[in-house]
């Protein structure tokens, strides 16, 4: 019953002070007032009293629990008040710092997005965040083992379902085409799509693009991160933890938005994200939140066309 006021009270305030914003997406600027709400009750512990107390846990999807729920979680370990954490599987390493770190969800839930224990969730209207710590992988993760001649550049593509249809944006053959011909000379170029079974799934289905054949066919220089898995010369505990040790040693990304984009951005350089469509367009994610990972130069493509202009502009 309080839970429902409190919907009708920052309903109000949003129709109030937010009149500009999409019906459609007022949801995500309600959510964001809950969550400020909810964090006033830890005012004491979080400021005050300052011991260990609080669990962090997240079962939603990759991309909120690299923006928001892993630099929360960060935060409280900077504060001296971080108990413990509890997300997917495959997030130990994410979690580096946390003091006791479960793995107890198998799969990723979209009722997992809606935790409004967290300052923020999903997208909003303001990105000023009090308790939210950039988390430094690349630090941590930097190795000398993933090194090479030429400069690292990964490109992170995916093919999934998104919004409960067929994929939007990604990368396609005829566009890894053109990129890979106009890159491969000056970089080391290292294509990463998960698989199924190197990944914690949630409700998007991942398809087939036919995109690894096809390289092994027609650019056979391009290492594929799955191969580098199967050496896992630095012995990687899993495929997420390779992925940060290989990211660490790289400047240059392509990526597509999600948690695939959301990682990338991670590790300082620059980073090209293509999005073609999303709330995260409206709520401008991708200049004011995506540069605070690790201060990384974000350049966001709406369209294939713009995705190559960039590339001309900023990778060649």
């Amino acid at each position: 019953m309080f839970e429902k006021i409190l919907n009708k009270i920052f309903s109000l305030i949003v129709f109030l002070r937010h009149r500009e914003v999409p019906a459609e997406l007022k949801y995500f600027v309600r959510d964001t007032y809950h969550c400020r709400f909810r964090q006033f009750k830890y005012f004491f512990k979080d400021y005050l009293v300052k011991k260990p107390y609080k669990t962090v846990a997240f079962q939603g999807e990759f991309a909120p629990e690299l923006q928001f729920a892993l630099p929360f979680a960060y935060w409280h370990y900077k504060n001296g008040t971080l108990k413990s954490t509890v997300a997917s599987k495959y997030t130990k390493e994410l979690y580096f710092f946390s003091p006791d770190h479960q793995e107890q969800f198998d799969t990723r839930t979209n009722e997992g997005n809606y935790d409004f224990e967290i300052p923020r969730i999903l997208y909003s209207h303001d990105y000023d965040m009090s308790k939210w710590e950039p988390v430094p992988l690349k630090d941590v993760y930097a190795n000398d083992i993933y090194k090479f001649e030429k400069p690292v550049l990964v490109i992170a593509n995916r093919y999934n379902m998104e919004w409960d249809g067929p994929p939007i944006s990604f990368f396609s053959i005829e566009v890894l085409d053109k990129i890979i011909r106009s890159l491969k000379d000056k970089y080391t170029i290292i294509y990463n799509r998960p698989r199924p079974q190197n990944i914690t799934m949630d409700n998007s289905d991942i398809y087939e693009l036919n995109d690894y054949e096809w390289l092994q066919q027609e650019f056979p220089e391009v290492i594929l991160m799955e191969d580098l898995f199967k050496e896992n010369k630095a012995g990687a505990r899993n495929f997420n933890h390779l992925q940060l040790m290989v990211y660490a040693n790289a400047s240059k990304f392509l990526s597509i938005h999600g948690g695939t984009a959301t990682l990338a951005s991670y590790f300082g350089g620059s980073n090209i994200i293509l999005s073609k469509q999303g709330p995260e367009h409206y709520f401008n994610c991708y200049q004011k939140l995506y540069p605070q990972f690790s201060n990384a130069a974000i350049y966001h493509a709406k369209t294939d066309e713009q995705l190559i202009s960039y590339v001309q502009q900023h990778y060649i």
